[in-house]
This record gives structure tokens, sequence and C-alpha cells, in this order.
């Protein structure tokens, strides 16, 4: 547990990637054989449902310090972290007991099951028996909101790295389903379990901003015009039988959207394709934050199948019966690619509609258009080109639509981290609802460091209240916000989610009485949501 509660400090004290890796290396080299599977487990979202509720945390920890809950909500209000809360606030252990991280949660597992009394036995005496840096962990373990300071490709980095391994092998073998039982770390990562190479996707192509004139780039009749959309963009591979779905993001999604598997698996060909995952039903194609709402879940309800049908825009054809056609040029890649979508017509797959034309002239207007289909704009694709790995200027172009933009106005403010943690970086904003303000988006990026300094200072004299690291200030600076798209939700108190939002800049011009009102920013959407 010891080597364990590090780890996770460690990985919680930095935001430099390296220092990240680094310290998931160590525990590697240090943990035990079952420690190393329960971290595996854990990063990878395979975590045991929360055995208590947090509720009787809060209570017990209250119980044995003697604390009034006034003061405990103010330590809590000050750390921000219930679990971290507890650890603080707890006397030191009457005796240290070192065991290792399989063996809590052994034991953690075995809670469900008990009563309440002896949960509460369990707790108290583990309290008693850990130093607060490993109670913190053991508190977040119990509560199931067990968060990790890393991302599963920084994971999958590190682990790629120790053992000298390819990125997308390291994420087939450990994304699937292993039983902590029946397999030995070291092997299962190393892809023992599974065949790696059947499901290895090829590097993605990817585009740069458009930064010419359309004349310049030379005759329209070169190039292929497609509409740039906004889901998930993927490689979707079917060798020996077997189907794969892989994100850009090097994230194995086979489980997360088993109509399109099992579409792919009706074909009787071999192939690699490039494509892009998107929500659409009657023909229409939902905002980004429709789609979110099927991700990262273990399991897919007939329900959401329904409410949110996904299908792919199929963009490339990058292998074919086991070769490698990515040389070729994409004129002859795109026309096998529709063969081979004329012979398995279904719905859940389609070809990405390439825009007709002979002239440039006509597709200033239809980009202009694009948001109204839920598109961030065109995309421009030579038709001689070869299917690069990564970026290569002057092939691939990406023409995305201007952002849109509202004004609003600072109402919380949080402190950054590394190098800026003296300063207040992260905003949350807000505009008008009739008499009352209304949260909008949060945005971390756009200010200059001299701005951030100048907010920081106007945060320190101006705070009203705190809530952890959290301030919420007076109402009067007003920023321009940019964000690249819109849609109702009933997860944000504004009633709609913003795409990418940044600040375009400050806005010293402006006073509260000239921020957006949130009926008028709702009529942004467009009306196909």
């Amino acid at each position: 547990m010891k080597a364990f509660a590090a780890l996770i400090f460690a990985l919680d004290s930095t935001n430099k990637t390296t220092a990240k890796l680094d310290a998931i290396q160590q525990f590697l080299r240090d943990g035990e054989e079952k420690d190393k599977l329960w971290f595996l487990a854990l990063f990878t979202g395979k975590r045991p449902k929360r055995p208590l509720n947090t509720t009787l945390l809060k209570s017990w920890a209250m119980e044995v310090t003697q604390i009034p809950e006034w003061l405990f909500l103010e330590s809590y209000s000050a750390v921000g972290d219930l679990g971290e809360t507890i650890a603080l606030v707890l006397p030191p252990p009457s005796c240290v007991v070192e065991r290792s991280l399989s063996e809590w949660m052994t034991d953690i597992l075995l809670l469900k099951s008990q009563s309440e009394n002896d949960k509460k036995a369990f707790v108290l005496q583990a309290w008693d028996t850990l130093l607060p840096q490993e109670r913190f962990i053991f508190n977040k373990l119990l509560g199931g909101s067990f968060r990790i300071g890393v991302s599963s490709k920084t994971l999958i980095n590190a682990l790629a790295r120790f053992y000298g391994m390819d990125e997308s092998a390291v994420a087939h073998s450990i994304m699937g389903q292993w039983n902590m039982e029946e397999v030995v770390f070291d092997r299962l990562v190393q892809g023992h379990y599974s065949d790696t190479e059947l499901s290895k996707p090829y590097p993605f192509c990817l585009a740069y901003a458009l930064e010419k004139s359309l004349p310049d780039l030379g005759s329209r009749a070169e190039w292929q015009a497609e509409y740039k959309w906004d889901g998930i963009r993927g490689q979707f591979i079917k060798r020996d039988g077997e189907v794969f779905i892989w994100s850009r993001g090097e994230e194995l999604l086979t489980e997360q959207f088993p109509e399109i598997a099992a579409a792919l698996s009706g074909w009787e060909e071999d192939f690699v394709i490039d494509g892009e995952l998107l929500a659409i039903k009657d023909d229409l194609v939902l905002p980004f934050s429709e789609l979110q709402k099927r991700l990262n879940r273990k399991q897919i309800s007939k329900k959401m199948l329904t409410d949110l049908p996904v299908s792919v825009f199929l963009y490339d054809l990058l292998e074919y019966d086991n070769e490698d056609w990515r040389a070729r040029p994409l004129s002859e890649r795109r026309a096998q690619l529709e063969l081979l979508v004329s012979r398995h017509a279904t719905p859940s797959l389609r070809l990405s509609e390439v825009i007709q034309g002979d002239e440039w002239s006509t597709l200033p207007a239809i980009r202009e258009d694009a948001r109204s289909r839920n598109s961030e704009g065109l995309m421009l694709k030579h038709l001689a080109s070869p299917y690069h790995s990564g970026r290569k200027k002057g092939d691939w172009w990406k023409w995305k639509v201007d952002p849109l933009t509202i004004d609003a106005v600072l109402i919380y403010a949080q402190k950054g981290s590394g190098r800026r943690s003296a300063y207040y970086t992260d905003y949350t904003f807000a505009v008008r609802r009739g008499d009352e303000l209304v949260t909008i988006a949060k945005a971390y990026s756009g200010l200059t460091d001299k701005e951030i300094q100048e907010v920081s200072r106007f945060v320190n004299r101006n705070a009203t209240e705190k809530f952890g690291p959290v301030r919420t200030v007076k109402p009067e600076l007003v920023f321009e916000i940019a964000f690249e798209g819109i849609a109702f939700s009933n997860r944000h108190k504004s009633g709609v989610a913003l795409r990418f939002p940044r600040i375009l800049r400050w806005r010293k011009d402006k006073t509260i009485a000239d921020i957006d009102h949130i009926d008028e920013i709702k009529k942004l959407i467009p009306s196909s949501t």
C-alpha cells in the first residue's frame, strides 16, 4: 500500500508527463505481482463497486475525532476532497501495519456483504493502522470515486516504454477482459493472452489548417472535398474474422460500439478503414455532446442503442485483403472503398460525402453553411496523395468554420499548477438569465502571462467566497469566449454545452451590463439538435 500511495501522490503532484511516466515505471519496478494487477485494474476503470456510503465515512470520522459537523464541513470546504479531509483530521495511528494493496482490496471486496457494524469495525481498525497518506488512498478506494491524475494514454505509454513495446500492442493487451486470478502481469501486458498484431492500427494521416487561397491549390478537379465532422476519428479493422475499433487517441473502443462491430463482422473481406464515429438519428448528425453519452460505459443498454444510434462515415481505405494500400493515391483508395461499401449497404456504415464541383467558387458558401449540419467545416484532400503517417503539409488541408463567440463575465477562479500555481488561471464564466447569472463555460487558455497576473490581482482583492481551492469573485470582468459548437444539455446549469470553449480576448471596454443572455445564446444551436 505504501508504494501505491507514493505512486498516486507522485502522479497528483506534477503536471509533467515525463515525471508521471517515471513514477509509473518506478512502481512497475518495485510493486508486487498482485499489486501491479490491481494497479492496472484501477487505472483502466475495472474498479469494484462502492462497498459503503461515503456519508457513513464522514459520520464515523466525526465520531472518532469528536469534531462537530460545522467544523468538519469547514475543513472539507478548505481541503476540497472528503477522503483527504478524513485522512487529515483523524488522530495518528496507534500502530502502523504494513499490508499490500492486494490485501486491502481483498478485504474491501468482502465488505459488500457485511453488516454496517462489521463495516464500521473494519474501517476504524484500518484508519488506526494507516499513515495519513495511505489513509487517503484507502478512503478513495472505499468511496468508489478513485480518480487518478493520469490519462489512459499516459499509462499505455509508460507500459510501452517499460517493456519496449508498441503503444497500440499494449493497449490491445490490457483493454480487453481479463481475470486477475488467471493472468501474470508481465505476460498480460506483453500480449501473451492475445494476438496484438491482429488488431494493430496504422498511424493516422493528419491535416494542416488551410493557409493558402483556394486558387493557389491548383485545379479544383485535383482535389476531393468532404465535410469535416466532429466525432471520434477511428480505424475500423477486420482481420481473420475479428473486428477492432481504435480511436485516434489509441483507445480500443470495440466494446463501446457493439452495433458497429457487428455490422463490420458481416463483411467477408479483411480491411483497415479510416472513418468517423458519429451519433446520427433520422439522418441528422447529432452534436458531439450526444456521442459522449456513449463513451466509457461498461455496458451499452438497448435503450441507449435506440436513443443514441451511432454510425460511421468512412473516409479512406488503408489496408485491403492483408495488403497495405497507404502508398496508393487517394483516388484509387477511394474507388476501392466505394466498391467495398456498395457490397454491404447499411445505415451504420456510410461513405463520407464527396462535395462535387468543378470550381473553387462554390466551396466558401458550403463551408459557411457547414455548422447547420453539425460539421466543423471542410476537408480538402489531393487525389494523388498517399496516406501519410502524421502530418505532411500540402496534401491534406482542414478548412474549419470561424468559431462562435459570446460575451460572459468571470464568476469563479482557481489557481493553476506547475509554474502557474501562484496565479488564478482556471476560470468559470456566466451569462444572464433574467436577473440572475448562470454558468456557461470553463476556460483555461487565451490570456497572456501579464493578463493572468492582472486577473489574479483582481481575484485576490475581490474574492467573496471560497469553496476549497475555488474563489467566487465579484462579477465585473467581461471576456469574449470562443467555441466550436453548442448543444442543449441537461447536465449544465445553463441548459447548454459549449464545445472547446476558450478565451478569445479580455473585453475591458465592456461591463456586466453587456454580457449575453442565455436565451439569445440558445438561438445559436442548430435546429436539428
